[in-house]
């Protein structure tokens, strides 16, 4: 071929290898050469942060149920005391309080149930009071806002003789309901109660 030959040939051939190996160059390749080390480190960090993020936001699989609201059975308890609140205002009294009873064995934390179990009680006689006073007492420790409890324990307080500790409930039933400290302050003053279900809890949603 000639001397001049073989060089365009040596020419070409070196060309063809420098091509080729810079089509090698990853992107990675690319970025260090353009940018300095610490750049490229920072970007490749923000890359995954992003990458991460995006993952993070896509919901996992079979994970979204929970987080939906559990539907829970309803509270056996409240079905109970809502059968126990009709027959109280039929005035059927021990069929109320056993209702009661059985509605503050299943949950034992019902504070409404305790204190009408509280009033069936005492509108069962004298005999009665002092387990009628403990379910007062109960229901105002689970639930120390319900008013009812404060109304018909002040009133229980009254038929006992303990004045005082009428008054106190008196005091406390003003801040709580006033309408209902009113009815308190009448029986505390006559001593009669009227036959009215001021201090009770009504039904319940279960």
């Amino acid at each position: 071929m000639g001397e001049n030959g073989d060089h365009r040939l040596r020419r070409i051939k070196l060309t063809y290898h420098t091509s080729a190996a810079k089509n090698l160059f990853t992107k990675s390749d690319l970025m260090k050469s353009i940018l300095p080390d610490s750049a490229v480190l920072d970007i490749s960090r923000c890359i995954g942060f992003v990458a991460v993020m995006a993952l993070a936001a896509l919901p996992a699989v079979g994970a979204g149920s929970a987080k939906q609201a559990v539907r829970k059975d309803s509270d056996p308890s409240i079905t109970i005391y809502n059968q126990g609140v009709e027959l109280m205002l039929a005035k059927r009294f021990p069929e109320a309080q056993a209702k009661f009873e059985q509605a503050v064995k299943e949950n034992p934390r019902f504070a409404e149930a305790h204190n009408n179990l509280g009033y069936t009680l005492r509108k069962q006689g004298p005999a009665n009071y002092q387990k009628s006073l403990e379910h007062y007492n109960t229901a105002i420790e689970l639930k120390p806002k319900l008013a009812e409890a404060y109304m018909y324990r002040g009133v229980l307080y009254t038929e006992m003789g303990r004045k005082i500790d009428a008054q106190a409930d008196l005091a406390a039933l003003q801040k709580l309901n006033p309408q209902l400290a009113k009815e308190l302050a009448e029986v505390i003053k006559t001593g009669k109660e009227e036959d009215r279900f001021y201090g009770l809890s009504s039904k319940l949603r279960g």
